[in-house]
């Protein structure tokens, strides 16, 4: 019987529009089992990581669920086709995944994240606010140290649909903030975003934080 593949990562691929149905395809040609592509658009407005130097620039992300093993494996392939490295060429991170699988799984991978976190020299923080609202969290995460981030449209699979994030409905008018920030800031920034949108009061948004294990074409 074939044994079960479980995941242990996440990847996120960042690119310019355009590139990630051709990231996806290379993947699945390396061994990967698939993923799925989100429409989304770059904030930074300096030259902290070149890749989104360029305001309010149409981007798409690739996530992808795999294991350590197979992301050793395939994504120095990846980056020598794509050449995520050099500027304007992509963004590329992964975090773990040790949280949807299931509570048999997941004493061991809580475990494997206590011993990383230390280690983490980024962070990426998510956070999932109505819509319009984003700017206010690139406002005042930018106030706190972040150098910019990724805005994308969340939505359900359906008009009359809706999908769920930590029982957190994610309909058409949601929007989903990614921010990555070096381990020492990240306090600081998601204060100033709980702060900004009043985190507290029911509906406002939520935030969520992950420690980034492997990263190509961060430039400082």
């Amino acid at each position: 019987m074939e044994q079960t593949e479980f995941f242990d990562e996440m990847l996120f691929f960042i690119v310019n529009h355009g590139q990630a149905s051709k990231i996806l395809h290379k993947a699945k040609e390396f061994g990967m089992s698939g993923g799925t592509i989100a429409l989304a658009k770059g904030t930074i407005k300096n030259a902290f990581l070149n890749f989104l130097s360029l305001y309010d620039e149409r981007k798409e992300i690739v996530f992808m669920g795999t294991n350590s093993k197979t992301a050793d494996r395939v994504l120095p392939e990846l980056d020598k086709i794509f050449n995520f490295a050099k500027p304007n060429h992509g963004i590329v991170f992964s975090t773990s995944t040790w949280g949807v699988l299931g509570t048999i799984h997941a004493t061991k991978f809580l475990e494997a994240e206590e011993q990383r976190r230390d280690k983490a020299v980024y962070q990426l923080i998510m956070t999932i606010v109505n819509r319009g609202k984003a700017a206010d969290v690139i406002d005042a995460a930018s106030e706190a140290g972040s150098k910019g981030g990724t805005i994308i449209n969340a939505r359900g699979s359906g008009i009359h649909e809706q999908a769920k994030l930590f029982n957190m409905e994610i309909e058409p008018e949601k929007e989903m903030v990614l921010i990555l920030a070096k381990t020492e800031v990240v306090d600081k920034i998601t204060e100033a975003i709980a702060k900004k949108i009043d985190i507290e009061k029911p509906g406002n948004g939520i935030i969520f934080v992950q420690n980034v294990h492997r990263t190509i074409g961060l430039h400082e």
